[in-house]
């Protein structure tokens, strides 16, 4: 097989693997950082696999240097460990046979880009390739809102990840957006309502 037709077999059966799962169910497969480790742990697997062939000492080496990410990093989601997997395999490859580390690297930074802008496709037809949450370290524009009565348009957002009610202050709803221009869109919309009270805003 050509490195083409190789790593589109790679990159193929990742996506497949990640549709699967989302089919039975397990909305975990969902989120960005899971999308971009389905994609690129095959290709690194193929690299390191590529690069320690027929050199014990090298592979000796290679699963040390990678353990020590594991076990010595507390790492924050399963992206960070695998682009630290990655950094690692390229600088190893390097001093093997840099061809290797290139294509990783390039790869990489091919497959981190085009999730990226698959995703503003989807959005453009209100969907979304792959889900984000918070707890995988990305920071967010955020909006608050504190309004007398229940606000339809914020219950309804796509972006909504709170709604806080009190019997004396009323409704809270926190949203946030990836896009500053889409959070500033939803407030110029958003305060023209009766009921809102107060509106905060924080910009990253």
């Amino acid at each position: 097989m050509t490195p083409l037709e190789t790593y589109s077999v790679l990159i193929i059966s990742g996506i497949l693997i990640r549709y699967a799962l989302i089919y039975a169910g397990q909305a975990w497969a969902k989120t960005y950082s899971q999308t971009i480790s389905f994609l690129l742990l095959p290709i690194i697997a193929y690299i390191i696999t590529r690069t320690i062939a027929g050199n014990i000492a090298l592979s000796l080496g290679m699963i040390g240097a990678l353990s020590i990410v594991r076990f010595r990093h507390p790492v924050k989601s399963a992206l960070e460990l695998i682009i630290y997997f990655d950094l690692i395999t390229i600088g190893i490859a390097v001093s093997v046979r840099t061809k290797w580390a290139i294509q990783l690297a390039v790869c990489t930074i091919v497959i981190i880009i085009a999730v990226k802008l698959i995703n503003t496709i989807y959005r453009r037809f209100n969907k979304k390739f792959y889900n984000i949450s918070f707890n995988e370290g990305i920071e967010f524009n955020t909006i608050e809102l504190s309004s007398s009565k229940k606000i339809s348009d914020a219950e309804e957002h796509k972006n909504l990840k709170k709604i806080i009610y009190d019997s004396n202050d009323g409704y809270t709803y926190l949203l946030n957006f990836e896009n500053s221009k889409e959070l500033y869109s939803f407030k110029n919309k958003i305060e023209q309502n009766e009921y809102v009270k107060k509106i905060d805003l924080n910009l990253v």
